[in-house]
């Protein structure tokens, strides 16, 4: 698995290498796993500047960055591969991007902005520009975030909507890999389907059949639990559920998504919003390669 990891000098860039340790070391063989620690600086490479001056200022960017970005390559345990890159581009967004095509990695790790409160997230503009376009699933770490020992449970929210069944069959696939229990979380009382609106036995319906799908997918691999996520709002559903800090969320895209590409929706907005774990957002209608497969590629 390779996981591209964006980088900076604070505690957002702390939390995402935390994030990618977890993912890291809860697969089978984690000396498999390859982490690129990537930094992007804004602008255009010193070679290509247009002044004296705006070269000498970005060469100065790129010493400073050099130095601790070593500091976070320190931060990686020795038994697993991590490398260091710098990288020019007029986005920290838009160079993530091209970082995750030219290395061919299977997933992008930010954390959360800066300003989010503890054990929260707040999208910032790089978040924001990542969920709304990558082609690779985007996890994200939220504010404090500290590597558990191990990841103890993948849960995964659904909705009945098209492309529902794909972020299953990740989540599915993710937790028999792990051997760590799979909770289903139906989000369909909060979809406000128009359809069902009047079957108030609608949402608990939905989730005992999703069950009933994922424990035949797992082939008794793993444990499997539903729940149904009910609240005045989204955030106070959420908030309701009872949450293990060492444990990862998955999300499918919203409907308006392009096919293999994320553009996250109203609802999983929402989510983060009172979401105390990491959310991993997966690309509408996303296909694993089936021997890398586990938690979206990783």
């Amino acid at each position: 698995m390779k996981y591209v990891v964006g980088c900076t000098e604070d505690k957002r860039g702390r939390e995402a290498i935390s994030l990618a340790l977890a993912l890291a070391k809860s697969l089978a063989a984690p000396m498999h796993a390859e982490i690129e620690l990537v930094h992007i600086i804004r602008g255009a490479e010193p070679s290509h500047a247009i002044s004296a001056s705006e070269r000498a200022y970005q060469e100065f960017q790129q010493l400073a960055a050099h130095k601790w970005m070593q500091r976070a390559l320190a931060l990686i345990p020795s038994a697993l591969t991590a490398r260091i890159h710098l990288r020019f581009a007029d986005s920290m967004a838009q160079g993530l991007l091209e970082a995750v095509t030219d290395f061919k990695a299977d997933m992008v790790i930010i954390g959360a902005a800066s300003t989010g409160p503890f054990r929260r997230f707040t999208v910032g503009s790089v978040a924001n520009a990542l969920l709304h376009s990558s082609p690779m699933p985007v996890a994200l770490a939220p504010s404090g975030y500290l590597p558990p020992r191990e990841i103890t449970r993948i849960t995964c929210a659904l909705g009945t909507r098209t492309g529902a069944e794909s972020v299953l069959e990740v989540a599915l696939d993710s937790a028999a890999i792990r051997h760590v229990p799979l909770r289903l979380i139906s989000l369909v009382a909060l979809d406000r389907d128009p359809h069902h609106s009047d079957d108030p036995n609608w949402a608990r319906t939905h989730a005992q059949r999703t069950l009933d799908h994922a424990v035949a997918g797992v082939a008794s691999r793993t444990i499997v639990t539903a729940d149904i996520a009910q609240g005045r709002s989204i955030e106070a559903a959420i908030e309701a559920l009872e949450w293990d800090e060492s444990e990862i969320v998955m999300i499918g895209s919203s409907r308006l998504a392009e096919r293999s590409r994320i553009f996250l929706g109203s609802t999983a907005n929402k989510m983060l919003r009172a979401l105390p774990v990491p959310m991993i957002v997966v690309p509408r209608f996303h296909v694993p390669v089936p021997a890398a497969s586990s938690l979206a590629h990783g």
